[in-house]
Parts: structure tokens; sequence; C-alpha cells
């Protein structure tokens, strides 16, 4: 396969916004980083850092195909970095995932593999995970960048904080969505050696078991996890929300009719927490990364038929409810807890 190396210039530079759209109330407003603008989208700069730190250490020969796991959006950045470095791409996906993503996946030159069933204890994920396991048996000298572990997977996102170091020039709270822990990990570590007193509030949905919560079906993609990614820096946060598919979708839309530029479930979560941080922290300056743009989710938040048919276009919740413990209660809509724990670590279990 003929690597394009060129394509590496088109990696990041995304602009930056001011959001005052109602989400749902009036708040003063937050900056938003939109890498849905970028080519290969926000997880192209962690496909292309882990592509060349295996290359770097010799995992990863010249022309060897990269194997992995994804629910969409990874997908994308590993076709951006797998036609920039010249290494064939063979994802393993799942038959949830929407007919467009797997069009587009396709036509980027992607081999997809599909699981036809969630595994019973870990979802979806366990199921590609496991099928994942049994190519890499049946392709000698693939590599595996496993974006839940990998550290390059951290480090690509140093990037995107010098970004909005350059930007901004200051801010006093940064919003992130969770899901390998990877971006949200890789920007706070680079920040905080600028703004060494920036919050982090992170974002999750409910149904994922990352911050203590029991692992339930989860309709949104994008964030949240029926596995423990180590690449989340528990440490790191100051609270966690999990947010519900009904406030992200309603955020969404929300966006796209009163700031133009919306996304898909990561975007609505981080869009509604960013503006009520606004709004409850006065003179706070509020940032956060609007993950991706709307064409994925035409068929799914855009669409009212779906909605419908979801339960989705109801009054969703306008402020979090207030827990004390991440394992105090399931939540099943938007909740805030400013108690942030490694679930595993909490009961002994190794890093």
């Amino acid at each position: 396969m003929t690597s394009a190396p060129d394509l590496l210039a088109l990696v990041g530079n995304t602009p930056v916004t001011r959001i005052t759209a109602p989400l749902p109330h009036p708040h003063p407003g937050f900056w938003a980083k939109l890498e849905g603008l970028g080519a290969g989208g926000m997880k192209a700069r962690a496909a292309v850092s882990m592509l060349l730190g295996a290359r770097a250490r010799n995992e990863l020969r010249p022309g060897a195909p990269v194997v992995e796991s994804t629910s969409g959006t990874l997908g994308i950045g590993l076709a951006f970095a797998g036609q920039a470095l010249g290494h064939p791409v063979v994802l393993v996906v799942d038959a949830e995932l929407e007919p467009s993503m797997r069009a587009l996946l396709t036509a980027y030159g992607v081999r997809l593999e599909t699981v036809e069933r969630p595994h019973p204890v870990g979802g979806w994920q366990q199921a590609r995970l496991d099928r994942l396991r049994q190519l890499m048996d049946r392709l000698p000298g693939a590599y595996w960048p496993d974006q839940y572990r990998n550290p390059d997977n951290r480090a690509g996102y140093a990037s995107l904080a010098l970004e909005l170091v350059e930007q901004l020039g200051r801010a006093d709270v940064l919003v992130c969505s969770v899901g390998t822990g990877g971006h949200s990990a890789g920007v706070i570590t680079e920040l905080r050696r600028h703004w060494p007193g920036i919050r982090l509030v992170g974002v999750d949905t409910v149904g994922s078991t990352i911050f203590g919560q029991p692992a339930r079906p989860r309709l949104m993609r994008g964030l949240g996890s029926s596995i423990h990614p180590r690449n989340v820096a528990y440490d790191e946060f100051d609270e966690v929300h999990w947010v519900g598919p009904a406030e992200a979708a309603d955020a969404c839309r929300r966006l796209a009719r009163h700031a133009f530029v919306t996304g898909g479930w990561s975007t609505g979560a981080v869009a509604l927490v960013a503006a009520w941080a606004a709004r409850v922290e006065a003179g706070a300056r509020v940032a956060t990364v609007f993950p991706d743009g709307p064409h994925r989710y035409l068929d799914s938040i855009f669409n009212d038929d779906y909605r419908r048919s979801r339960g989705l276009t109801g009054h969703p919740a306008t402020r979090p409810l207030e827990i004390t413990d991440p394992g105090a209660v399931e939540v099943t809509g938007w909740a805030r807890c400013r108690r942030v724990v490694d679930p595993l670590r909490a009961v002994g279990v190794p890093a």
C-alpha cells in the first residue's frame, strides 16, 4: 500500500468558536474547539500518534496491517493515518454501526469485520475485542494499537492543548467527554503546564462503567465504555457528569438551531455541561472540545422519527442530579458527582 505523507499536514489547527446558544437556559457562553472540522476528525491526532510511535519502536513494520476495535470515530482517524503512512486498516465493528459510517469507512479503503451479538457481560465492546484477538492470530505482522491502554493515544492530544493555549490565552475549566480516556488525559496534562489551576470536568454517558456506574446497554456512541480503559487519568478530574441520550440529543438540536456548529452524542453532552459550568461558575472562562460534526447522526439525533422511536422527544433534565458517590445510585439521566475514583483501584485491581 502506498503512503501519502502530505496528508499529515492536515491534522489539527482546528478553529475555536464562542457558543452562547441556550442549552437549554441562557448562559454567559463558552469556547468550543471544533475538531469535526479537521481532516480525519479529532481521533486522527491519536491515530497518527499511535502508528508513528509503533513504527519508531519497530512494532509496526512498513506496509503491515493495522487492526483495531471501534464504534466508528477512531475508525475514521485510523483510515486517515493508514492512508498517510501506507498501512491497510482492518476495523472490528458491530452490528449497530450506522450504515452511513459503514459506507464511509469502506470508501476510505478500510476492511470491516462485524460482530453480530454483544458479549453477555462486556457488551459490544468486549465482543469486538474478542473478534480482534482472533484476527490478530490470523494476520501475522499485524499491529493492534490498543487505544484503551496505549500511551501514544494520550500523547496525540498534546497538539490540541497547545492550540488551545494559543487560541484562548486562558481557561479556568475544561469540559471533556470520556471514552478511551486519551483526549482528556492528553489535553489536561499539557494544559496544566501552562494553566496550573484549570479544573477538569469529565462527561460520561449513562450506562457506562468508566467512573463506577454499572455497565448497561448504551444508546450513545463515541463516549462511555463497557470496560475500564486504562488511559483514563482519574486523578486529574475534579468532577464527573453522566448525561443521558435525551439531554445530549436536545443539546445537539439546540446547537444546530442557534449556533450552527453542532455534532453527535459527545458534542451534545459536553455542550450541555459546558453551558451549565459557564452559568454556575460566575466569571469562569470555560472551554470544551466538540469531537465531531453532525453528518454521522443525520439518521439518529437529527431524525425526528428516530427520536420518537427511542423516547428522546420529551423534556430532558435542565440541571444535574447531585450524587455524593459514583456507586451510591444508578443514574438514568444527567447527574453530577464531585468524587471521582478509579473503580478498579477501589476494589484493589492493579492498573
